[in-house]
């Protein structure tokens, strides 16, 4: 029997038994409308494929707890939405720190000496960076310093999308500890931003 020829009774009881070929049924469904919405909240096409495949990975974990397909496409509508605007603040809170940061720079030191000053502080973040273990320090430099994309990354690394994304928060987290015990707390997204890309 072909696919398009299956109720939506058929693929409500299978998506809540975990059936993978009635999750792939929604993602077909949902997945470039979801995109889409998602694109207008959030400018990346990579954040907006990393927001809306995320939301995915969570309704899978809880196909369990939906009685029908209504209630999915409210569930990915409401959770895109969501992600989608916390990963803004996230954005607007990092570029507002940043700003701080070089305002009071500004402030305390002339241009000789805030150039001094930046320069060391980098130099730190670029240690830290060194001190990462192996595989988290490589993908955190392929996304940062050259700019590829985390299905990129994958592909070039030989690894899944999810392992990229695990290494990539686990670096930033070693990396944000390791620069408050160093006591540079505004520095804590600085080498998200200045670093080169």
């Amino acid at each position: 029997m072909k696919t398009s020829s299956k109720s939506i009774g058929y693929w409500e009881s299978e998506f809540r038994k975990g059936n993978p070929a009635a999750f792939r049924h929604v993602f077909d469904l949902h997945y470039r409308p979801l995109c889409y919405y998602a694109g207008t909240i959030l400018d990346d096409l990579g954040e907006v494929e990393d927001a809306v495949s995320e939301v995915f990975v969570k309704l899978w974990r809880r196909a369990a707890d939906f009685d029908n397909l209504s209630s999915i496409k409210g569930f990915l509508y409401i959770s895109t939405k969501n992600l989608c605007l916390d990963r803004l603040k996230q954005y607007k809170r990092r570029e507002a720190s940043l700003g701080d940061y070089r305002h009071t720079l500004e402030t305390l030191v002339d241009g000789e000496d805030y150039s001094l000053l930046e320069t060391e502080v980098l130099q730190l973040v670029y240690e830290e960076i060194e001190r990462l273990p192996t595989k988290a320090r490589a993908i955190f430099k392929l996304i940062f310093f050259d700019g590829k994309k985390t299905d990129e990354v994958a592909a070039q690394l030989g690894v899944s999308v999810k392992t990229v994304r695990n290494q990539k928060a686990r670096a930033i987290q070693l990396l944000q500890t390791a620069l408050l015990k160093k006591g540079l707390p505004a520095f804590i997204w600085i080498f998200c931003c200045v670093l080169p890309k």
